[in-house]
């Protein structure tokens, strides 16, 4: 019964929300926890009988499971925006999830990158190989423009624009955003596509992706992870890096250097500034400088 709700539900995200299959994926399986609990406890409501009280035996539900509180905060949204999506389709007269309460998360930063240990990182790279050229490329881009590694992996040709310093990339729900790219990354994307992509054979129909495996493919996400951790590794840098660790590391640069959080908050592609203002943990010494120069009752 509920496979009817979860493929119109599916068909909701891609369609109109315009999600990408990776962010689908992981709706569905909020459902699909969900329909795992009804299982496990003998329930087979519709999504129209589902209550309040039954929503929150499944939030205790699953926070016996021992997840963290961001999993079930993740999950619940998933649970809310399912419910939002049967409210619309005439599934459900009310919805149940309006007053469920989310657990309160603390939000976790991640790590971030002093300029000095990005070059480090990039000193690590064999420029001798193909793939040397390539990764340097790839890390300058990611530094240089903030970069989703879904966004690296996606990258055209046809949304380079570097005679004007500026890529075109798209981000969540299909929304394209110009981004200046600097001078450093540029010269590294120039020698890769000039000197080393010509040399490779390409797959059919992949010739616009700029980063290509040995393959002639694009990238996966997670190569893009491993190329990470291997030079974090090599240079000694002992920090849980991801590829969002660049992404951090050019927001959190950019207002540490006195970058108009709107301005950051366009090149990131945020919809929200509240999304952004987790890029602002300033660390205190920075902030008592910014005060003793510019507060003039600061002491």
């Amino acid at each position: 019964m509920w496979q009817a709700y979860k493929k119109g539900f599916k068909a909701y995200l891609q369609l109109e929300k315009s999600l990408s299959e990776h962010s689908v994926e992981a709706y569905l399986h909020d459902i699909d926890m969900l329909t795992s609990y009804l299982l496990a406890t003998q329930q087979t409501q519709s999504p129209s009988d589902i209550s309040l009280k039954d929503l929150q035996s499944f939030v205790q539900w699953v926070n016996e499971l021992g997840m963290t509180a961001s999993s079930q905060a993740r999950i619940i949204s998933g649970i809310r925006s399912f419910f939002k999506y049967c409210i619309l389709e005439q599934i459900c007269s009310t919805d149940p999830s309006l007053l469920l309460n989310a657990p309160k998360s603390k939000r976790q930063l991640p790590d971030t990158l002093h300029f000095d240990e990005i070059e480090r990182m990039i000193a690590q790279i064999d420029l001798s190989s193909p793939e040397g050229g390539r990764n340097k490329a790839i890390i300058e881009t990611m530094y240089s423009c903030g970069l989703r590694v879904s966004e690296v992996v996606n990258l055209k040709i046809s949304g380079l624009y570097l005679d004007i310093g500026f890529i075109k990339v798209i981000g969540k729900g299909n929304k394209e955003r110009l981004i200046p790219i600097g001078s450093a990354a540029i010269k590294c994307i120039q020698i890769y596509q000039h000197q080393i992509r010509v040399h490779q054979p390409i797959k059919s129909g992949q010739e616009d992706y700029l980063f290509l495996n040995r393959r002639g493919k694009p990238l996966s996400r997670v190569m893009i992870f491993y190329i990470i951790k291997d030079l974090a590794l090599k240079a000694g840098i002992n920090k849980t890096i991801s590829p969002h660790t660049f992404r951090h590391s050019f927001a959190t640069h950019l207002v540490e250097g006195g970058a108009d959080l709107r301005a950051v908050q366009e090149m990131l592609g945020h919809e929200s500034i509240t999304t952004t203002e987790i890029y602002t943990h300033l660390d205190s010494h920075f902030l008592r400088d910014t005060l003793q120069r510019f507060h003039p009752g600061f002491k």
